[in-house]
């Protein structure tokens, strides 16, 4: 299993889900957060080392969810089909390995938890 974690742009959410609805991947965390990149939040900054005074912080969605590791090349792919607006700031995929989950209700571990 792995943990990915997808931080994108607000109005992207729900061509997300339409994402993760075609893997069937029925659980998912969603946060409304604030970050910013390499360019501290300036959309016109596309210079790496510029010295920036002020770190402006964007509005994003970070969208926890575990997935199958089978899984996890086939969303990325379709994720950089689908999300990227073409602009700075379209966001990121972390992934990360999930060793064991349990759902608390039952008791139920692994695969069978989520």
């Amino acid at each position: 299993m792995k943990k990915l974690e997808v931080i994108i742009r607000p109005e992207k959410l729900e061509d997300l889900k339409e994402i993760l609805n075609q893997f069937k991947i029925g659980g998912m965390t969603v946060l409304s957060v604030m970050g910013c990149g390499n360019q501290k939040g300036d959309a016109n900054n596309t210079l790496k080392g510029l010295k920036v005074r002020n770190i402006n912080l964007i509005p994003k969605i970070l969208c926890i969810v575990a997935v199958d590791e089978d899984d996890v090349e086939k969303i990325l792919e379709a994720i950089y089909e689908k999300i990227p607006s073409g602009r700075v700031g379209d966001g990121k995929v972390f992934v990360e390995p999930i060793d064991d989950v349990m759902r608390i209700r039952t008791g139920e571990r692994g695969k069978k938890a989520l």
